[in-house]
């Protein structure tokens, strides 16, 4: 199976057939969910409620990586955390089928949060701080960290390098970047002292389902060790008054099962930076995935480019303002 391709051969046949080696008489049905890191589907099974299988993408993470990711899941619903662990056969996980490899969810039905209320954001934070409290007793050593700031260091050179940038705006990307990543390392060298654990590394909305029971918590496929926060700040929007009070109802919350350091609000900026230059570097080594193109077609137009480019100097004035306040 070519690297570049790595989803060549993951046809129809082959998804239900993996599902049903596992003992489930399948019906045909197939729906393939949003994911694009990985291949993610819904596949209907005979008189029951359809499985979620997702086929982890070849080359990304060692099986002892992902093994660690089902570990925290498995660790988390044993506290009754809600959040979607990977069902096991004969004890195991993980599963190798047809060359591929591939865990089983049960289908966790829910809808977009509405984190507008206090009530509801108290409650997402209750949430996370009860998965935090597991994540500081989790030891991770095939999982990175998200401090490493030769990470993003690798992913600016990997851009420049590879030629994604258009010509005439390479040098304008570089000055930027000259300014901007220094900075985060600062801030990085400053806080990287806090308290740090196994966090879900991808709390944004999208990994959130909402039911009448409350939040659960979906695809911890990004678990890593880090501080708290970059738990809390995809969960913000709005300015910076609106930020402020969603996230003291998080706090609230959260506090009931965790501390936090308020030192760790001068990552978010930093955080978000980091976010921004990794984004547009993981598109570009998704690039020979076949995928990629047809869902990112602009990402190697001018308009892009230009517009990332003042996305990211935007970002060097936010991180030399005060950081979020608390209380």
């Amino acid at each position: 199976m070519s690297s570049q391709r790595p989803y060549d051969g993951l046809d129809p046949g082959v998804i239900l057939d993996a599902v049903e080696s596992l003992g489930y008489p399948v019906d045909g049905r197939l729906l393939s969910l949003n994911s694009y890191e990985n291949r993610v589907y819904q596949v209907g099974v005979e008189e029951a409620t359809p499985v979620v299988v997702k086929f982890y993408r070849p080359g990304r993470w060692s099986d002892q990586a992902i093994l660690e990711e089902h570990r925290f899941a498995l660790d988390l619903a044993g506290q009754d955390i809600p959040v979607v662990p990977p069902l096991r056969f004969d004890g195991e996980s993980l599963v190798h089928f047809g060359g591929f490899r591939l865990a089983v969810f049960p289908r966790q039905g829910g809808r977009e949060p509405s984190l507008e209320s206090a009530e509801n954001l108290q409650w997402m934070g209750r949430l996370l701080g009860r998965m935090h409290a597991v994540g500081r007793n989790t030891d991770f050593s095939e999982r990175p960290r998200l401090l490493d700031f030769s990470r993003i260091q690798l992913s600016v050179n990997f851009l420049v390098e590879g030629d994604f940038i258009p010509f005439d705006l390479g040098a304008r990307y570089r000055q930027v970047a000259n300014v901007l990543l220094p900075l985060i390392e600062q801030v990085f060298a400053e806080v990287g002292h806090v308290a740090q654990g196994a966090i879900h590394g991808d709390c944004h909305r999208g990994n959130v389902l909402w039911t009448d029971d409350g939040p659960h918590i979906v695809d911890l496929d990004d678990c890593l060790i880090g501080p708290a926060v970059q738990d809390f700040w995809m969960l913000l929007d709005g300015d910076r008054e609106t930020r402020e009070r969603q996230l003291q109802d998080l706090l609230d919350g959260y506090r009931q099962f965790m501390s936090f350091d308020p030192l760790e609000l001068r990552l978010i900026e930093a955080l978000r930076a980091r976010r921004m230059v990794e984004y547009a570097a993981w598109i570009a080594r998704r690039w020979d995935d076949p995928a990629f193109p047809r869902v990112f077609p602009w990402f190697g137009q001018a308009r892009y480019w230009e517009e990332h480019i003042g996305d990211l100097a935007q970002q060097i004035e936010a991180m030399q303002e005060a950081p979020l306040t608390i209380h």
